[in-house]
């Protein structure tokens, strides 16, 4: 399940979206309704009927939020110093210098699900856990279950999860919610609750301008001394679990004075006015009890644990192997933490809000003197990026970027947008390059199944081969100006160099060269076969049907929607 800058997208939903696009797309045009716009974002899906949607939305009338809500304060607890995590942070600190934080990247899926796993099973006193998408797959029932055995040892737990996704999984959270020591707030609830989430968000058209702000942040904190952020949700695409895709994507955990900055970000989200205790919401669930015990059958002992590589990509040992050795492996360097509020809003055909989260690295990446290396998975600039381009391109800054291919992206949609600028892009002179389900094997997806879909979807930049940008931002308007968004700026030579040589494999190996078509309108896409050039002038790997029809869908979608 993917977690794509828009809106909409479930793929339970596609011939119930590809049916409802060719109205909305009417309704879109000859009305401007937002709504309609909107959904074009999501990705079509099984199980539904187009007349059962309309009969729906004509028998739902106006489905609102509950008016009082109790939602009592708190705030994360501090530190405990002879809790075993904080010990472990502290003995791998450099002594010298208590400014600095900590931070190990966790490119791997399998070494980052060990990560909040382990970190779950040794946390005595706190876990705070923020997620856009908690999935009831594997993955996302041993993550909850993991949080309940915690919560039964005496752990305080706080789960907040954006609301657009939790449809199906809200009867297990509010399980979840029925144990000692546990806490779940959903973001910013659509009104209408049992449904799929297009179905939902055509139903909460009333409340259009609400609903569009999503919470996209990805953060988990253990003890208020390690924490995890980066762009995976709780999902097994995310863990090289998924079939027939995986996402590719990074993550980073970090320690020290850091680690209580997102304990306060946490902390202004939790007790914001946007956040629902989640039994305020699922009203028509059965009892406290009942809910408790659907929880444990859906959440009963999976089994053994599931493998992880002995090494991950940079030859360091899992998190849990170093925990329990006391000491972790790390690098140690100044950060900045950027982070929106609950509340972002912009003014539709205004400029993006100054406070927003991607204003920040944007700002490190105009100020580069060199290089800067981007990896993102949604690339639509608009003119204002555009133009940033153009500035940095001459103060001769090499700007590199990745994104996925029209084959390999998961939000096709996104990709017409980009296409957009594609052209202008690389007659700028940037060095473009999209990645291929088809070409070589992926550096970032090392050991998946040969089978395996790779789909980018790492938030990654390199400024000066010293700034690292790790966050849940795209490079985007949704990010910039209506989705919440978390990121840290690390300032550090040797991350950024792992992360450069990660990216530089990915462009040699797994990715085809865009340039322009000469004289031409147009680009072309190259990559080498046995030490010779191939030269493609279709997008590759995609079919003219798929082509045609994000074309005629492009024409009728709002950027700022993409």
């Amino acid at each position: 399940m993917s977690e794509a800058p828009g809106f909409l997208q479930d793929r339970r939903l596609r011939r119930l979206c590809w049916r409802l696009r060719a109205l909305l797309v009417l309704l879109s045009w000859r009305l401007r309704m937002p709504l309609a716009r909107m959904a074009l974002r999501c990705k079509p899906g099984a199980g539904q009927v187009m007349g059962h949607l309309l009969a729906a939305l004509l028998a739902s009338g106006c489905a609102s939020l509950p008016p009082e809500v109790a939602r009592p304060r708190s705030e994360a607890l501090p530190a405990v110093a002879d809790a075993r995590l904080v010990q472990v942070a502290r003995a791998s600190a450099p002594v010298q210098d208590g400014t600095l934080s900590g931070f190990r990247l966790l490119p791997d899926g399998d070494q980052a699900f060990d990560a909040r796993i382990a970190l779950a099973r040794r946390a005595q006193v706190s876990l705070d856990v923020q997620y856009y998408l908690i999935a009831d797959d594997d993955a996302g029932r041993r993550f909850l279950r993991e949080l309940s055995d915690a919560a039964a040892r005496g752990v305080r737990v706080r789960v907040l999860v954006d609301d657009l996704y939790v449809s199906g999984t809200d009867v297990l959270l509010l399980g979840l919610a029925t144990h000692a020591n546990m806490e779940v707030r959903l973001f910013n609830p659509l009104p209408v609750r049992n449904a799929a989430p297009s179905t939902r968000v055509v139903l909460s058209l009333h409340e259009f301008g609400r609903i569009n702000r999503r919470m996209h942040n990805k953060l988990f904190i253990a003890d208020d001394s390690f924490a995890v952020l980066g762009g995976r949700n709780i999902a097994d695409d995310y863990f090289k679990r998924g079939e027939p895709s995986n996402f590719i994507d990074m993550d980073v955990l970090a320690t020290g004075p850091v680690v209580q900055d997102l304990s306060a970000s946490f902390d202004r989200f939790w007790n914001c006015e946007q956040a629902y205790p989640v039994q305020s919401l699922v009203t028509d669930a059965e009892s406290a009890a009942t809910a408790r015990l659907r929880f444990a059958w859906a959440t009963q002992a999976p089994g053994p644990d599931l493998p992880v590589a002995p090494l991950d990509r940079y030859g360091r040992t899992p998190v849990s192997a170093q925990l329990d050795a006391g000491r972790l492996d790390q690098h140690f360097a100044q950060v900045r933490l950027f982070v929106d509020v609950p509340d972002k809003r912009s003014v539709p055909g205004a400029p993006a809000p100054e406070s927003s989260a991607l204003q920040g690295p944007l700002k490190a990446m105009l100020a580069a003197r060199h290089e800067v290396l981007l990896a993102t998975p949604y690339l639509v600039p608009g003119p204002r990026g555009l133009e940033m381009i153009r500035q940095a391109i001459s103060n001769d800054v090499r700007v590199v970027m990745m994104t996925n291919s029209l084959a390999a992206t998961d939000e096709p949609l996104v990709h017409r947008g980009y296409a957009r600028y594609r052209d202008d892009m690389v007659r700028l002179g940037v060095e473009l390059h999209e990645l291929s389900p088809t070409l070589g094997r992926s550096a970032m997806v090392r050991g998946e199944s040969g089978s395996s879909l790779g789909r980018l979807h790492a938030k990654l930049a390199v400024i000066d081969r010293r700034q690292v940008l790790v966050g849940s931002m795209n490079m985007d308007a949704r990010s910039m100006r209506t989705n919440t968004e978390l990121g840290l700026l690390i300032d550090s030579p040797a991350i950024a160099e792992e992360i450069s040589q990660t990216l530089q494999r990915d462009r040699d190996t797994s990715s085809y060269r865009v340039r322009a078509r000469g004289q031409s309108p147009g680009v072309d896409w190259v990559a080498s076969d046995a030490g010779r050039e191939v030269v493609l002038h279709k997008e590759p790997d995609a079919g003219w049907g798929l082509r045609l029809r994000m074309s005629l869908m492009s024409l009728f979608v709002d950027e700022e929607l993409l």
